[in-house]
């Protein structure tokens, strides 16, 4: 269990900057406390709360909502296998049991050199590309058993790291404001007049 490390304090401070109220960075900071262990610890979101002033419960609470949000170490990649409709009909079952005898593993396990972790998962919005998968939230679409073969023997022997970073990165370029670029943080029920853009565009 671990908390924020000293670094990911100092970036968690700045995210919390750009929020009036400080709790509205919680998906982010969840975000960086996956990203730094591969899932969220318990220590993680009571270091969270801390930040942002809630209970380590209301940042549960928020984590619980979002299935992307891991709470048990998973693997390096998190293999997610569409099921839904339009994947079911384009053969997503047979993936899913390919998948299974090539890992040795059931959907939900992880496997024992802690590589890959199996999962199903609901529609993942790419329906004309069925069957898709995702590892660790990057694409690939349709998919036949050899494809599969051929992505996990790619990512066993390392040769996707420039394209599928180990899981928890959300991206590999970390957005970075400076501050004479900013809106201005101003809580709502300070604001008394439309947004700037707003009335640009009422003019147009």
């Amino acid at each position: 269990m671990s908390r924020l490390t000293d670094a990911h304090v100092a970036l968690a401070k700045e995210i919390i900057g750009r929020y009036p109220r400080p709790k509205s960075a919680l998906v982010p900071l969840l975000h960086l406390a996956q990203e730094q262990d591969g899932y969220i610890t318990r220590d993680a979101m009571v270091h969270i709360g801390e930040l942002v002033g809630v209970t380590s419960a209301e940042v549960y609470g928020t984590a619980t909502f979002y299935e992307m949000f891991k709470f048990e170490p998973v693997g390096k990649y998190v293999v997610n296998i569409c099921g839904t409709m339009s994947c079911a009909l384009m053969g997503s079952e047979e993936l899913m049991h390919h998948a299974e005898q090539r890992l040795g593993i059931k959907a939900g396990g992880t496997t024992p050199d802690g590589m890959f972790t199996l999962e199903h998962a609901e529609c993942q919005a790419a329906c004309t590309e069925a069957p898709c998968l995702q590892v660790n939230y990057r694409y690939r679409y349709r998919l036949t058993p050899a494809d599969l073969d051929e992505l996990i023997d790619d990512l066993s022997a390392e040769r996707l790291t420039h394209e599928i970073p180990p899981h928890g990165t959300v991206a590999k370029v970390r957005q970075h404001i400076a501050s004479h670029r900013g809106v201005g943080v101003v809580a709502p029920e300070l604001v008394t007049e439309s947004p700037a853009w707003l009335n640009g565009k009422a003019a147009l």
